[in-house]
């Protein structure tokens, strides 16, 4: 279906929002849809629009903490989105944040939420944006309880939508410059876990990195990647990624380590051997599916460092690892769809399914 030139506006609030959504909106800009941005400062998200052909809209970074200034950054999102919506008329909103669903509703626009997070561990997008949401795209892993009837559910996951081989390419070209050999290598990933919904979670400590990366040094070389501050004897095995090469740094590391949902799934399906050490585990239906269906990745709760230990020696010593690896990521690849296809269909045809 060729678009009618009509405006779709996508909000992103991470810059795992923005992978989402990356493939699907340049090909609707192809079938000559209109494409708006609204960008939240978030990590390294600005640093992936650069350069892009969309209109985009950058929000502030939140000021101060706690509830009430959670509530000051809402109303001023709203604000801002609502004088977005009203000068260039979007026919539908597509995002994974509350404020689309709010002004949606207003304004009698469409809001298309996209999330893989279970319900009951985003208790704060369930009451007050699938609330007021028009539909949500989940997988059929994802609870949305107790909003099942808006549920639009996919055999897939989010990172399928631009991780997919029939849109990524895994370049060793691209990172050459980041790796002064052609040794193995295996990646730790640390992020701040300072989200609404990370309260009280924990994730890989200094101690236990150090530990990690003695096992890791008679087998390759080590890089981590890091949202916070890392003491000095770490920061030595920190490596400048650019977020738009992270993919193809994921996709020839021997293994994973990380307190990070997103980038631990990405991982998986790229056939990478991941493991991740929080203490979400076992509260998110599409990290389970993708390790008891499929075995790409292990989770481990942060009051089990042994077992975090052993899966390592496990894997270090597990005959043809790759190989191993690359027949499950098949595997998954042939059981799941082609996700960026299901969404298009479904964003482009939406009036006459709805």
């Amino acid at each position: 279906m060729k678009c009618d030139s009509s405006t779709y506006l996508f909000y992103l609030g991470h810059p795992a929002h923005y992978h989402n959504v990356s493939v699907v909106m340049k090909q609707m800009l192809a079938e000559n849809c209109r494409i708006i941005l609204v960008a939240r400062a978030k990590d390294v998200l600005f640093d992936l629009l650069d350069n892009l052909p969309y209109n985009i809209i950058f929000l502030p970074p939140r000021k101060g903490k706690g509830k009430f200034s959670l509530v000051v950054e809402v109303l001023k999102r709203q604000l801002i989105l609502l004088r977005v919506c009203l000068k260039y008329r979007p026919k539908m909103m597509i995002g994974t944040d509350i404020v689309i669903a709010h002004i949606g509703k207003l304004l009698g626009i469409p809001s298309i939420i996209l999330n893989e997070d279970d319900a009951e561990e985003v208790p704060y997008l369930v009451k007050y944006g699938y609330k007021y949401a028009t539909a949500v795209l989940a997988p059929e892993c994802c609870s949305v309880h107790p909003y099942e009837h808006k549920k639009v559910a996919y055999n897939g996951y989010h990172e399928l939508a631009y991780l997919h081989p029939n849109y990524f390419t895994p370049d060793k070209s691209k990172i050459e410059h980041l790796f002064k050999n052609n040794q193995p290598y295996f990646i730790l990933r640390f992020v701040e876990l300072t989200a609404h919904h990370d309260k009280g979670k924990k994730g890989i400590n200094t101690m236990l990195a150090k530990k990690l990366i003695e096992k890791f040094k008679p087998y390759g070389n080590i890089y981590i990647t890091s949202e916070r501050p890392l003491v000095t004897e770490l920061e030595a095995y920190r490596v400048a990624v650019h977020p738009k090469e992270m993919h193809h740094v994921l996709s020839f590391a021997t293994i994973f380590i990380g307190d990070s949902q997103t980038m631990t799934a990405e991982a998986a399906v790229l056939g990478t051997p991941a493991i991740r050490f929080n203490d979400f585990v076992g509260k998110l239906n599409y990290l389970e599916e993708l390790e008891h269906k499929y075995h790409l990745t292990f989770g481990i709760t942060t009051d089990k460092e042994n077992a975090l230990l052993d899966k390592v020696d496990e894997l270090l010593n597990m005959d043809k690892l790759k190989q191993v690896f690359d027949e499950r990521q098949k595997k998954m690849l042939h059981s799941t769809i082609d996700v960026t296809a299901f969404w298009k269909d479904y964003f482009m045809n939406f009036s006459s399914k709805n």
